[in-house]
């Protein structure tokens, strides 16, 4: 199954800790892993921005909505017990421990409306906050980086269409030469002559001597067109004829099931495949063609700062 959303976790955590005694995170994170019967897989998840896991994510906006609510308390750093008003909650198994549940606590509601435009009088508070809370705080700006990123992408892609076919085959050999290809000699990479390249658009090293070269195919072509099997046969082709062995062909479209199994069955030579999509990933995670507009740093608590206890 999909690991819970945080508000699912409410209730759990609640019985988790109603048998009235102090539990620790790990505790209540584990409790609510087996209650829901989470797979190692699914329990190791982690999030891309801070590298947490999912679960201890979800579980731990899960307790702190809860204390904002005051059904539950922390006695100490990392540890957690139930009050009176969350027995009480627990204690009925009709009720729906949820968003719209905790809305009816004043101090749940004074906390989640601090904000100058939470704090406008609206028709249906409830909906809103639903609303908004479908997501924990890190999952709402890892999703509005997904889908910034994914927007950069298409227009990086569509930048590059707009280039002449040349420039392309400069820009795949800069992006190499960006990863750590080539080395340090002079001239690491070259782009082959724009006519009578027979089949190759530019070579890069390997290393940083040249022991090893890397033989390049570099095609821009419309996102709705599609490298076919004869396409990487002729690449194929153009490597046993230099006696080359590792071949990159990278393109701005994508390619067919055929062109894909036959690198996969290819013996001859090594060639790695690269579309739109990878082309743009690794332009951004590299650097190339995009600039930083502002970076945000996500921090939390220097646990081991603050540990004094003696327990």
């Amino acid at each position: 199954m999909a690991i819970p959303t945080y508000n699912e976790f409410y209730r759990a955590v609640l019985d988790c800790l109603n048998d009235g005694e102090v539990h620790r995170s790990r505790e209540i994170n584990n409790y609510c892993a087996d209650v829901f019967h989470l797979t190692p897989e699914e329990r190791s998840a982690l999030l891309p921005i801070n590298r947490q896991t999912v679960l201890s994510n979800r579980v731990g906006w899960a307790r702190t909505y809860l204390k904002k609510a005051h059904l539950i308390e922390s006695p100490a750093r990392g540890k957690f017990k139930i009050t009176e008003a969350g027995v009480k909650a627990v204690s009925d198994p009709s009720l729906v421990i949820d968003n719209d549940y905790l809305e009816t606590f004043q101090s749940f509601r004074e906390f989640f409306n601090s904000s100058k435009e939470e704090k406008e009088e609206v028709d249906s508070p409830e909906v809103q906050t639903e609303t908004v809370m479908e997501s924990t705080p890190i999952e709402t700006m890892d999703e509005a980086y997904k889908k910034l990123t994914s927007q950069l992408a298409d227009q990086l892609l569509a930048n590059i269409l707009a280039q002449d076919p040349y420039f392309f085959e400069q820009l795949v050999m800069d992006l190499l030469e960006k990863m750590g290809y080539g080395g340090e000699l002079s001239e690491p990479s070259e782009v082959t002559s724009k006519s009578g390249d027979e089949g190759i658009d530019g070579i890069i090293r390997q290393d940083a001597l040249g022991f090893d070269k890397i033989y390049v195919q570099a095609k821009k072509w419309a996102p709705e067109r599609s490298v076919g099997s004869p396409d990487i046969q002729q690449f194929a082709g153009a490597l046993m004829g230099k006696g080359a062995n590792k071949g990159l062909y990278i393109t701005t479209s994508h390619f067919s099931d055929k062109a894909k199994d036959f690198v996969d069955k290819h013996m001859t030579a090594k060639i790695v495949l690269v579309d739109g999509e990878m082309l743009t990933s690794l332009m951004i995670k590299y650097n190339l063609g995009v600039s930083l507009v502002h970076s945000y740093e996500i921090k939390r608590v220097d646990t081991d700062y603050f540990n004094n206890d003696n327990e």
